[in-house]
């Protein structure tokens, strides 16, 4: 029998979004041991160029590296789009995960007649990230994007189903539900949270992609073919890491995980 691996799993993101990625992860590997690190000074990075963006990753992958990760998820649309080789790259031997790769890989799944629509914020949609994600799956695919920049400061304000929130879904999904498509991706970590809205707006028939569920569930696999699992475990710990503690940082990151912040932590990298 293999001996369990309690090192942590490492997951970043350019803010508080990938606390949704977390809260999958706690809901599918439920005795493992979690590192977050959300760069709360230096967010949001959608207006920073690719160069910044990419300096950025490498000093947080570095961060968790340092603390002997066992594995890496990239649990931020931006940074997975323009940075993903060079986590990889600085990792090593360490698996790195990412949710633009797994949400791909389900909606491709997931897709009978190849029409996918895929919903995130402009610097996702114009980095065309998920249309090639997809494609190198399934060439034959048709990838509809729509960029949803007023998505965030929705699900910010806490306004998950809240009128104003219906009648922009609405306007938004509308230009790619016209291709009759029957997979939605929702290519942005804060868009859990719209789930059940989404799934109203968009009608029976189309099957939402969870980017959080989907790298959930892809890590798990990972963990288990590399013998890296943890075994059950009276106690887990998860750790919190910021570099900077915004006033509603506390209560946003509780509504993301469903679950109270205990070890909060501001680091200075």
């Amino acid at each position: 029998m293999t001996a369990p691996d309690r090192r942590p799993i490492g997951v970043f993101d350019s803010g508080i979004g990938g606390l949704t990625v977390v809260r999958a992860l706690m809901d599918r590997l439920p005795f493992e041991n979690i590192l977050y690190f959300g760069d709360t000074a230096r967010v949001p990075y959608g207006s920073k160029s690719v160069s910044t963006i990419q300096s950025y990753t490498r000093q947080i992958a570095e961060f968790l590296l340092a603390r002997d990760v066992k594995a890496l998820i990239i649990a931020c649309n931006t940074m997975a789009a323009v940075a993903a080789d060079i986590v990889r790259e600085v990792a090593g031997d360490v698996p790195v995960l990412d949710v633009i790769d797994a949400g791909s890989r389900a909606a491709a799944a997931a897709s009978r007649s190849g029409d996918i629509a895929v919903i995130a914020t402009p610097t996702t949609i114009n980095a065309n990230a998920y249309a090639r994600a997809i494609h190198q799956i399934n060439p034959d695919a048709r990838v509809y994007s729509q960029a949803c920049p007023l998505f965030v400061p929705l699900v910010e304000e806490g306004w998950l189903d809240h009128a104003v929130t219906r009648l922009t879904a609405e306007e938004y999904l509308k230009t790619v539900l016209i291709e009759n498509v029957d997979t939605l991706v929702l290519g942005c970590t804060h868009y859990p949270l719209l789930k059940p809205l989404l799934a109203d707006v968009a009608g029976g028939g189309i099957e939402l992609v969870d980017s959080a569920v989907t790298t959930a569930e892809s890590t798990a696999q990972t963990l288990g073919a590399l013998n890296l699992l943890n075994g059950p475990s009276p106690e887990t710990h998860y750790r919190y890491f910021v570099t900077d503690i915004p006033l509603k940082f506390q209560t946003i990151g509780e509504r993301f995980l469903g679950r109270s912040i205990q070890r909060l932590e501001m680091v200075n990298l």
